[in-house]
């Protein structure tokens, strides 16, 4: 298939949030093969462009400072689904949750606010400046890493507060209780990818660590911001990854005679399935490399089975810690190729040069450091990011200077797509719901019509009062969900927007 297709026609299409390094050899072989890579994200770009363009880079917060706050707010996260290891962290805390569902964290939380989606960037803003009303700011690290708050302070005060608070869902004495809760403590502040599924997600993460800059939280013991750090924060590749690349977002895969995708199932995690299943259908020599059956290979041309990480040799990271982890290989598999022996096979049959396997795990264990508490760390990061300012030009934390006012279009709901507990987005038991609160009449099990501008998906109902009422719940990796979802990007990131169209019913 690669002999027979031009280079500029050929693409290779490969899943991210992998955590494995040697997942990145693919990269090489296409990179000097001279085919076309992908770039941006389908989940965190949005919210770590805003995080970048305030701070300077995107450290980790170890969420082992948890253990060490007073106060923890969960903003847009559901740790339940998607971080049970933070939960032992979280006792004898006070724990602020905020999120348009009432997750099992929230109904023991000592305050929720259910606020209306994407109401986040507005109420960030308003806390600061209520933070500053009350004389509750760190005066003292503003003089020295915020210099600018005083013009920032200006621009929350743009902000009408009781219109807005009444728009985003959220009451006067809920911001009161949450600035009593911080006001000199000990505060981590968690965010989910939920607050970043907007076109400004890049905003909304700028204005929470513009929050978190007002109480001082940054470079400090039990404090800080965690989002998802860069898991290769200091580590450089030993690969050729500098290929020509196009958008993961919205890829358009008729350009291509060969599409090569590794570790993703574009036809149902790409936004705007209806626009993907046109596009690559037209595609002449479609590959899929990966460990699950899913839509995209069932529609393949050729499907090369991989191997799981307990039957390879493989280094790993993560965005929320600093450790490396080695994988060995504990198991033999006859079943599947790893991605190492199958481009080790591709560089040879085309003369690419590629160092052996073990040279490239040697490589990146170079890169950590054995810590007093016996664990391998990533070596020259921060165990508390930023303690001597930020990484920003000046040193200073550099904030927002205009944005967009919250709008709502009354007549239509909003659409909210977060982790389950069943699924990894299109792997594993996948839902095949929608979830509504019971206001709007339909019953348990009715099959109804759910659309937006984009298209529409029928599903079953459940119904589920945790959910606000002006909300449509649809679990990630749901068949059909992205039928409703746009391919525009958000305005920094490169980042799917999954949560920016409205939706609305009709039955049957």
């Amino acid at each position: 298939m690669l002999k027979t297709s031009e280079k500029n026609k050929i693409l290779h299409y490969r899943g991210s949030g992998n955590f494995g390094l040697m997942q990145e050899v693919t990269d090489h072989f296409f990179t000097s093969f001279g085919a076309t890579l992908t770039d941006g994200t389908l989940c965190d770009g949005a919210g770590e462009a805003g995080i970048i363009e305030g701070r300077g880079s995107n450290k980790n917060m170890p969420l082992s400072e948890i253990a060490k706050s007073e106060v923890v707010i969960v903003w847009g996260r559901n740790p339940h689904a998607t971080s049970s290891h933070l939960l032992p962290l979280l006792k004898d805390k006070i724990i602020i949750v905020i999120d348009p569902v009432k997750t099992k964290l929230a109904k023991t939380a000592d305050l929720h606010i259910q606020i209306k989606p994407h109401g986040d960037l507005s109420l960030a803003m308003i806390l600061t400046r209520f933070l500053y009303i009350d004389d509750s700011c760190d005066e003292e690290y503003l003089e020295e890493f915020a210099s600018e708050f005083e013009d920032y302070y200006e621009l929350t005060q743009s902000i009408r507060i009781k219109a807005t608070l009444d728009e985003i869902g959220v009451s006067l004495g809920q911001v009161g209780e949450i600035i009593e809760y911080v006001k000199a403590k000990k505060v981590a502040i968690v965010c989910g990818l939920g607050v970043g599924k907007y076109s400004d997600g890049a905003d909304v993460l700028r204005a929470i660590d513009a929050f978190g800059v007002s109480l001082g939280l940054f470079g400090k013991e039990g404090c800080g911001v965690a989002y998802l750090g860069d898991s290769k924060e200091g580590i450089t590749t030993p690969f050729n990854i500098k290929a020509k690349r196009i958008s993961k977002v919205n890829s358009e895969f008729s350009n291509y005679k060969t599409v090569f995708i590794q570790g993703a199932n574009p036809l149902s995690q790409m936004p705007n399935s209806t626009r993907v299943k046109e596009s690559i259908s037209k595609v002449e020599n479609l590959i899929y490399f990966g460990l699950y059956e899913n839509e995209t290979s069932e529609i393949a041309d050729l499907v090369i089975p991989a191997k799981n990480f307990l039957s390879k040799d493989d280094i790993r990271t993560s965005y929320s810690h600093n450790l490396m982890m080695s994988m060995p290989k504990v198991t033999e598999s006859n079943i599947g190729i790893s991605e190492y022996d199958l481009s080790a096979s591709l560089c040879k049959e085309f003369e690419i040069e590629l160092q052996t396997e073990e040279y490239y795990l040697e490589y990146f264990k170079n890169f950590s450091v054995l810590n007093m508490d016996g664990m391998w760390h990533v070596e020259n990061r921060d165990e508390i990011p930023y303690k001597n300012g930020f990484d920003t030009q000046t040193g200073e934390f550099l904030f927002l200077e205009e944005f967009d006012k919250f709008t709502d279009i009354k007549d239509k709901l909003f659409l909210i797509t977060p982790k389950s507990t069943k699924s990894l987005n299109s792997q594993f038991k996948r839902e095949n719901s929608v979830y509504l609160n019971s206001s709007h009449g339909f019953k348990n099990s009715e099959i109804i019509n759910i659309f937006s501008a984009c298209g529409s998906v029928k599903l079953k109902v459940k119904i589920n009062n945790d959910v606000r009422e002006d909300c449509v719940l649809i679990y990630s990796g749901t068949l059909g969900v992205n039928n409703l979802t746009s391919s525009k990007h958000s305005l920094d990131g490169k980042c799917a927007i999954y949560q920016e169209e409205k939706v609305e019913l009709s039955k049957l």
